[in-house]
């Protein structure tokens, strides 16, 4: 059996940047050539390391940007104006992509629209606390307020 670090996840095998014990065969003739495995050597390990350390701080990185949107967000309203019968139905729907660019256009804030988080498309008139996840860690509300054109 042979030591190896992966480079790229590979399914049922493991994650890059995982050691794991594969047949001397599979490592040398597959593994190794596609360049899917490294051999573990005192100078993979160091660059493995390095490695999680740029990843991890990387990921930090993102989440206090994400973090420092969020308080930008918080408390925050927009709203959106459309067309509506007499007893507040609207004709049509306010769905994550109306909201996203009623933030955009009043705040200058960009967010995609898998970032505002729906249960299920706004189809009357009113005001509405709406989620917006920014990371894996980071959500916020957003009040929206649907009004009649």
């Amino acid at each position: 059996m042979k030591e190896v670090i992966l480079e790229k996840d590979i399914e049922r095998i493991g994650k890059a940047g995982d050691i794991i014990k594969v047949k001397d065969g599979y490592a040398r003739n597959f593994l190794i050539p596609q360049g899917l495995a490294l051999e573990v050597t005192p100078s993979n390990l160091r660059k493995l390391e390095e490695d999680k350390k740029q990843k991890e701080s990387q990921r930090e990185k993102v989440k206090q940007e994400a973090a420092s949107l969020a308080e930008q967000l918080s408390g925050m309203s927009c709203t959106v104006t459309t067309e509506a019968s007499d007893d507040d139905k609207l004709y049509g729907s306010i769905t994550a992509m109306d909201i996203a660019r009623a933030i955009e256009i009043e705040k200058n804030i960009k967010i995609d629209k898998k970032s505002v988080l729906l249960e299920e498309p706004i189809q009357t008139l009113g005001i509405y606390e709406v989620s917006v996840k920014l990371h894996p860690e980071v959500t916020t509300k957003v009040r929206v307020w649907v009004t009649r054109k």
